[in-house]
This record gives C-alpha cells, sequence and structure tokens, in this order.
C-alpha cells in the first residue's frame, strides 16, 4: 500500500470533474443519456450496497467496490462492461484488495437470491472472466483512500465528535456521486463536517480558519452534495431502496443483454 495518499495511483489518478460523468460514445450510440447513465451508477450504488451487506463485509469494501464501478465507468462503456455483471465483480476485486477476500460462489449464491431478474444472474466463470478486464480496465491500480478515516481524526480535532453519525451518513451518500474520483479523501470529509456543522449549528468557523483550507472548494463540494439530494429525490429516490425500477429498467434496456 502506498505510504500515503499523496504519493498514491488514487492521487494521480484524480479527474477534472469534466472528466466524470461523460457518456460514451458506444453507450450514445445506443441512446443512453446523461441522465440515464447517472441513474444506473447510482442503481448500481445500492446494488453493491445491498450484495455488501448479504456477504457481511466491511464498509470499507463496499466503498472500494462503488470506486472501482465509478472510474471504470470514466474508461470504459456499460454497452461492453454489463452494470449487472460489473458491480458485484467490482465487489468481489474490493473484497480482495481490502484483504477480506468473499468467495466468487458466495457472490453469485446471494445475487440468485436477491435478483427474480434474470438478466442480473451469473455464474463463477463470469465473474472470474470480468475481473480480469476490470483489473486491465483499473490499470491494476487497486489502492483506494476513503474519507472514512481523516473524517474521524478532524472531527477529534475540532472537538466535535458528536457530529460522527451525521457526517458519516453524509459521507456515505457521497459514494452515489463521482466525488471520490475528483476530490481527496480529506476535502470530502471537510464538506461533510462543514454540512454537519451547520445542520447541527455547531460554530466551527475558527476551526476552518486555523486548518488554512480552501474553503471555497469545501463549499462547492458541500453544494455538490446537497444538489444531489435535491437530484436524487426529484429522480423518485428512496433512500434505503434507490432508484425505481420503472426509471432503471428503461434505461438498462438500452445496453447489450445477456446472451
Amino acid at each position: 500500500m502506498a505510504a500515503n495518499f499523496w504519493t498514491s495511483s488514487h492521487h494521480k489518478q484524480l479527474l477534472d470533474p469534466d472528466g466524470v460523468d461523460v457518456v460514451h460514445p458506444l453507450d450514445k450510440e445506443k441512446g443512453l443519456t446523461q441522465e440515464e447513465f447517472r441513474l444506473i451508477k447510482i442503481h448500481m450504488t445500492f446494488y453493491i450496497l445491498k450484495l455488501a451487506q448479504q456477504v457481511k463485509v466491511r464498509q470499507r469494501v463496499m466503498a472500494t467496490a462503488v470506486t472501482y464501478l465509478r472510474r471504470v465507468y470514466t474508461r470504459r462503456s456499460m454497452t461492453e462492461y454489463d452494470p449487472r455483471l460489473v458491480a458485484p465483480t467490482c465487489l468481489y476485486l474490493a473484497s480482495k484488495a481490502e484483504e477480506s477476500t468473499v468467495q466468487a460462489r458466495l457472490l453469485v449464491f446471494y445475487i440468485k437470491k436477491m435478483c427474480s431478474d434474470e438478466k442480473y444472474r451469473f455464474e463463477i466463470k463470469d465473474i472470474l472472466e470480468m475481473e480480469m478486464k476490470l483489473l486491465e480496465a483499473l490499470d491494476y491500480y487497486l489502492v483506494v483512500y476513503h474519507p472514512y478515516r481523516p473524517l474521524l481524526q478532524l472531527l477529534q480535532d475540532a472537538g466535535i465528535t458528536d457530529l460522527t453519525q451525521v457526517a458519516w451518513g453524509l459521507v456515505n451518500d457521497t459514494y452515489k456521486m463521482d466525488l471520490i474520483l475528483i476530490y481527496p479523501p480529506y476535502m470530502i470529509a471537510l464538506a461533510c463536517i462543514y454540512i454537519g456543522s451547520v445542520l447541527k449549528d455547531k460554530e466551527t468557523t475558527a476551526w476552518f480558519e486555523e486548518l488554512r483550507v480552501d474553503m471555497n472548494a469545501v463549499k462547492n463540494i458541500s453544494m455538490e452534495i446537497l444538489d444531489f439530494y435535491d437530484y436524487f429525490t426529484l429522480a423518485g429516490g428512496e433512500h434505503q431502496k434507490g432508484i425505481p425500477e420503472e426509471r432503471i429498467n428503461p434505461a438498462l434496456s438500452k445496453l447489450a443483454t445477456k446472451a
């Protein structure tokens, strides 16, 4: 593992905001819109979360899996890389990268238990084959730094550990966006603390000033998070269930179907 974030492959691969949420040309040919592309990524984030809960892996494994998923689709098309297979394979790969290995057969078992739709059902060989493709798509860079550790350290430093639950929940929600591909983890953590402090009426102005952090950047990330909640609500999303099937199925039907 890299010594720290600033010398890691994660830092070197951070993208400009314009470099994410871009529909691949092959997907455009299928008629996939940017709105549908975004909804599929949110839907698959929830799918990974539900599957992770079934196989009982740590939050960090789920977060790494979602990061892989979102990174893959900045480089590959959904037409060629079916999200319904990529999502569980990302969880499989993340479990190994985070040293909490889940057997492929266990994933297959729970997928079949969870999903009645045949298009979600895959065999062990499908996951193992997709794993090789994902490794190549990720350039074999599997180390991911997350906002959770800096969040706890910063809350301790600020003396506002009573905000932990709120801020932690906000960090969880950032994985429904592409923020982890764009910003350093500590900046995402600071934005979540900033939102939490406003919601709970905590005075943190002096503390932020002492950090000498770019407050414009912190506020911009905070606005992205708050804007997402509005977007998610307008899309008919439910906090526990995700995006309704009637919004997702038409988008997924545009992609190449399982043979």
